[in-house]
């Protein structure tokens, strides 16, 4: 084999291992993600581009960044699927502080919603509340 093919091709590798079809778990996470934020359309929220979707355990919470700007709202839809329960989700400054939103809850979904009142870095943190591990989707919507 030539070199410069062997390289084209271990360059491609790591694009063609990491692909890998989604669970039905993660299918239903995110068809229920999605509704949900399409209630928030209905107020003139417009779905950001971009999904985050992995696997939730009890006491083991992940966070995510988004860059938010001061201005707008956003409301952040969150459901988990399979053996989940209840999920949540908060929103965190960067300074780690809470920062006060407008909840929603119902079980498999939950809905931060808020303005910022300075534009930067935020974390979103969503959990597994009660049920086994699970899949989740985590959506955006902003105006």
């Amino acid at each position: 084999m030539k070199r410069p093919l062997l390289i084209a091709l271990l360059a491609i590798l790591p694009a063609v291992v990491s692909l890998r079809a989604a669970t039905d778990d993660e299918v239903e996470a995110r068809r229920t993600a999605l509704e949900l934020a399409g209630a928030f359309s209905n107020d003139g929220f417009k779905l950001r581009d971009g999904v985050w979707q992995g696997s939730l355990e009890l006491g083991k919470a992940k966070l995510i960044q988004v860059n938010l700007y001061s201005g707008n709202e956003y409301w952040f839809s969150l459901a988990g699927a399979g053996k989940a329960r209840k999920v949540g989700v908060s929103i965190y400054d960067e300074t780690g502080k809470v920062v006060q939103s407008e909840p929603h809850q119902e079980g498999l979904t939950a809905a931060a919603g808020f303005s910022p009142e300075a534009s930067g870095p935020y974390f979103v943190r969503v959990e597994l509340l009660e049920g086994e591990p699970a899949a989740f989707c985590l959506v955006y919507s902003f105006k």
